[in-house]
């Protein structure tokens, strides 16, 4: 079935009153990430740049990369030191 009709602009804002609706709902379901820097990171790991860098570059670390500044995830670092110390880090 072919539908040929204009879009209006209130067509586009009925569709972004519901979206952010949908937003609002999904957030308050969700719980915040929490990120971090590689310096916090570092910190809390006790190693150097050049050793986080080795890590990233293996896989070994997660990380988002935004514009020249590297995050965690807090939740990510945590779950990675409890798997590799069999310890539950929180």
């Amino acid at each position: 079935m072919e539908n040929n009709r204009a879009i209006t602009y209130q067509d586009l804002l009925d569709v972004k009153e519901e979206l952010l609706r949908e937003i609002k709902a999904g957030n308050a379901k969700t719980k915040a990430i929490e990120w971090m820097k590689s310096k916090d990171v570092r910190k809390l790991l006790d190693i150097s740049p050049g050793k986080l860098q080795d890590m990233r570059n293996k896989d070994e670390i997660p990380f988002t990369r935004i514009g020249g500044v590297i995050y965690y995830q807090k939740e990510a670092i945590h779950e990675m030191m409890a798997s590799k110390s069999n310890l539950n880090v929180r």
